[in-house]
Order: structure tokens, then sequence, then C-alpha cells
């Protein structure tokens, strides 16, 4: 019955997440990415000037929520338990690379669902990479992976993560000078920020009861048969397909586009390089599940005290900044003159691909087949 009742939970959960989602598009979010964590990581680093990419460049009230919501439900529900240790610096490196795969792809395991929603089929090559990087994770998980077990720590080092986010809604309606605003591009496109921020609060406390992680889902029907957490992103995916197709009969279109690519319009913040969608996003389930959970799920174990996520979501932020510096995002398709340009991934971006790629085998093998302490 308990088994039954969280999933149930889990279901509802994700109708309401997906809802959330189409709804902050109505207010003004970039089209299929009502939330996306890595989108909106990469926007929250460029308002903070780690990165120049004009178009991308605006601190999301939603992250900071999701954070905050997390936090305020953990501590409810005294789950609040600061804790760390567990190989901190790998996991860094796991969070800059499963960036790197994910500005790849343009989105997160979140924004793919919403993709998905929103009818762009070129998410489904990034769905089949996706869940052959989560085979190669459990092949090392069946294997006896692990990155040691956490510590108890101070109060202090659990509160950093929730007590920056306060820092930056400060800043962000009392000092706004201080940060750096998109004027065109997706950075440019959002809802009001007391919208975003209730947004994110809802789906913070949400994720936190659930336990929701597409990585995770995936991985436990895998090796466990288990479809419990993997329910919720099915339930949020119907949701937004739903609240997608009610949205373009009644606002006349632009909400739902099924197809790769067309001669009078693109898919919203998406390109048809497959080999990169594929491999982009098989980037970020493998290192996600040698982390053992997706960014969303990094952000809301942040939110409850876990030093190693904050220190992961830390490398995340990293990562998007270093792929805007150094040119290794993907490229949006577009249309010029009626001229359509089908984007894509760099040279500088394709070889980050492939050496995050290694670097995951790399750390699977050392923490699987290495020396025991």
């Amino acid at each position: 019955m308990k088994t039954k009742n969280e999933k149930l939970g889990i279901m509802i959960a994700g109708a309401v997440i997906g809802i959330i989602a189409v709804l902050l598009v109505l207010f003004g979010n970039p089209k299929n990415m009502g939330y996306c964590i890595a989108c909106f990581l990469r926007d929250t680093a460029g308002g903070l000037k780690l990165h120049s990419a004009a178009v991308v460049q605006y601190v999301r009230p939603e992250i900071i929520g999701l954070v905050l919501g997390s936090f305020i439900m953990a501590t409810l529900k005294k789950e609040w338990a600061p804790k760390g240790g567990s190989a901190p610096f790998t996991r860094f490196i796991l969070g800059f690379f499963v960036m790197i795969g994910c500005l790849a792809f343009l989105g997160c395991p979140f924004r793919m669902t919403l993709r998905l929603a929103g009818g762009d089929l070129n998410a489904l090559v990034g769905l089949a990479g996706f869940v052959v990087g989560i085979l190669c994770g459990v092949f090392f998980l069946n294997k006896g992976y692990s990155l040691k077990r956490t510590y108890k720590q101070p109060k202090l080092e659990g509160a950093v993560a929730p007590a920056i986010q306060v820092v930056l809604l400060v800043v962000l309606v009392a000092l706004p000078t201080l940060l750096v605003f998109s004027e065109k591009g997706p950075g440019s496109m959002h809802a009001p920020i007391i919208i975003s921020l209730i947004a994110g609060l809802v789906v913070g406390a949400l994720a936190q009861r659930s336990r929701m992680c597409m990585v995770g889902g995936i991985r436990d029907v895998i090796l466990f048969k288990e479809t419990k957490l993997l329910s919720g992103f099915v339930v949020l995916f119907v949701a937004a397909l739903i609240g997608n197709l009610v949205l373009n009969a009644v606002k006349g279109g632009g909400f739902f586009k099924l197809g790769f690519i067309g001669a009078d319009w693109v898919q919203p913040v998406a390109h048809t390089a497959h080999i990169w969608n594929f491999l982009g996003m098989m980037l970020v389930g493998y290192g996600c599940t040698l982390l053992g959970g997706c960014p969303l799920r990094q952000l809301i174990l942040a939110g409850e005290g876990n030093t190693d996520s904050a220190i992961t979501v830390t490398g995340l932020v990293v990562g998007a900044a270093f792929c805007h510096n150094f040119g290794l995002a993907g490229s949006a398709a577009s249309i010029t003159d009626g001229v359509v340009a089908t984007g894509g991934v760099g040279v500088n971006g394709q070889v980050m691909v492939i050496v995050g790629l290694i670097v995951c085998t790399i750390i699977g093998c050392v923490n699987t087949f290495g020396k025991k302490d």
C-alpha cells in the first residue's frame, strides 16, 4: 500500500510540474523551455558575468525557487540533514561534463521531456542516447561502482547552498544593476520574477517529496523493473503534451509543432545534428548515473543539505560558463530570409563530448575496479 501511495504521489507531482512548465511558457519563458535545469543554470552563469554570450544571460528565479523549495520542505519534514564527503571533486568533474552534454543537445533530461511534449522529434534521438548512457553507467553499478559513503557535515556547510540562493534573489530584486540581462534571445524570454519564483518553490517542494529523477527512474527500470520514479516523468510528459495542445488551440499555434524541422519553421532552441543529439545526451545519462541523479535531483539534494550535490551543481555552472566561453555549446536551428540553418555542434564541442565520455569511463573503471580502501 505504501509503494502504491508513493507512486500515486509521484504521478501527481509529475502532472503538476508538467502543467507548471507549460504555464511558464505562456507567461514568457521560451517555447519548449518552461523548465530546463541546464538552460537556466547557463542563463544564471551569464547573468553573473561568468560568460559573455549575450543571448543567454539572466539569473533564473526558477533555480532559486527549486533549491529553496527543497530546503523548506526538507526542513518541515525534518529531512534536512547536512552531509557530504563522497568524492566531491570527482562529482564536480562529472557535473562539468554533464553540462557539456546538456548544452550539446540543448537541454537537460527535464527539457528533453518537455521538447517531446512540444512535438520536437529531435528529442527522441536524445532520449535514445540518454538511455544508452544510463546503460553504460548501470554496467559499472552492477560491478560494484561506488563513490564511497557520505559523512555528517556541520549545519553551516549544509546551509551554504540555500543561503546563496537567498543572496541571488535579493540581488535580482533589489540590486539588478550588479547583474547582466539579455536584451534578445532565450535569456530575454522569461516569466515575471514572482511567477517564476513561485513555480520554482512549488516544483522544488514537489520534487523533494517525490524524489523525482529521470535518470533514477530509467536506472530503476533496468536494474529492478521498478517503474515508480519513471512514472512521474511519463505523467509529466502527458500533462505537458495536453497543456501544449490546449494552448495551441486557444492561442492559435506555436506551442506544439510535430516534426524535426520544416521549410517555414524550426523547433525552438533545438538542432538536427542527430549524432551530437545522441552523444550529448548519452554523456548526460552516463555522467548522471555515475553521480546518482540528474541535474534536477542534484539541485533538490543541495537544498536538503547535501554538500556533494552542491559541488556537483557548481560543476554544472562552471561547465556552462566553459561551454559559452570556449564555443562548446550547440547552436540552435534558425531561419533567415526563408533559408533554414539547421544548427549543430562545433568541433570544440564535439571533441569535449567525446572527452567527457572517456572521462566518465575512466571514473567508472577507477571507482569499480580500482583498489578498495
